[in-house]
């Protein structure tokens, strides 16, 4: 199993304001430009399942494994034997709002998702983090 971690502590917006924004799917093309296609047509609850498609990649299904509204939500993809967990969680804490995502690679051909997928998705958590802040300022004013 793989696993990586980025958070960010930010200040000036509550965790209701960026779960709204993060957990908003159909959505995510107007401030993700690496999405060309995030749409749920189901309530966002455990066991629900949203069409995705990363800039040139396939369209894929993905499955809501984990969903507290308000504070988090995981998604799985399945690949070819490996499953991907991309986790994202929100916690008050001293100071502001600390946005945390975690991306899970397991299974037995982990080692080469996770050299195609994963550590590109972990790479650009900074930069996502950074898009989903903006647009929570935006839909603010």
């Amino acid at each position: 199993m793989w696993s990586k971690t980025y958070s960010r502590i930010v200040q000036g917006t509550t965790r209701a304001e960026i779960f709204a924004v993060w957990a908003d799917i159909n959505n995510w093309t107007r401030w993700q430009d690496d999405v060309v296609l995030a749409e749920l047509t189901q309530p966002l609850a455990k066991g629900s399942t949203f069409t995705f498609q990363p800039k040139g990649g396939p369209k894929l299904t993905l499955e809501l494994t984990e969903v507290t509204d308000g504070v988090s939500f995981t998604d799985l993809t399945r690949f070819p034997l490996a499953k991907m967990y991309d986790a994202h969680e929100l916690m008050e804490v001293a100071g502001g709002v600390e946005i945390r995502s975690t991306c899970t690679i397991s299974g037995p051909l982990s080692f080469v998702w996770r050299k195609i997928v994963a550590e590109n998705i972990v790479k650009g958590m900074p930069e996502q983090t950074d898009r989903l802040i903006a647009r929570v300022a935006f839909l603010k004013n």
